[in-house]
């Protein structure tokens, strides 16, 4: 089965946000449409006084599928053959635990959640990105680094070079 990057995305929102469903509506109209899959999805809030409650969105099944096919290849990177087998066992038994996030990884996710603010954490496999990926990998290329630009950083790329400019 072919897996697309995976992209883990936190999303935070403040005391005056309006949860209306408009994200939630659309996040679900991309995997509908097969453009990403939810691995796994995490809401939490910082309490006041820095406490974490946490509610768990997903599909344990899923959870188990991804984690097999996650370890895996973790494993076959690691030791061959055996560790596939080895990786997926283990992978397997941490999506059936119902979650990818351990207790660890949403703490640290959460120290850079300012108190009073609820944040989505979700992990996305990009399935549109399979085809292309194939593609290169057809034609004999290889992947050497990628990294996502957001339009706040070219905003304030832009406002920079606006200021020298200006001086």
């Amino acid at each position: 089965m072919a897996m697309g990057p995976v992209q883990v995305l936190v999303v935070g929102f403040g005391e005056d946000a309006q949860f209306k469903g408009e994200a939630l509506a659309e996040l679900k109209r991309l995997a509908d449409a097969d453009i990403v899959h939810v691995i796994d999805l995490l809401v939490v809030r910082k309490n006041d006084d820095g406490s974490i409650d946490k509610v768990e969105i997903a599909d344990d099944e899923e959870l188990a599928r991804f984690g097999a096919l996650a370890g895996a290849l973790i494993g076959f990177g690691a030791a061959g053959e055996e560790g596939a087998e080895a990786g997926a066992e283990a992978g397997a038994e941490l999506g059936d635990e119902g979650t990818l996030f351990d207790d660890e990884e949403v703490w640290y996710i959460a120290d850079a959640i300012p108190e009073g603010m609820t944040a989505a954490i979700a992990v996305l496999e990009h399935r549109w990105a399979i085809p292309l990926r194939t593609a290169i990998a057809d034609a004999g290329g290889v992947a050497l680094t990628d990294r996502w630009l957001h339009p706040q950083d070219l905003l304030a790329v832009g406002a920079e070079i606006g200021l020298e400019l200006d001086a």
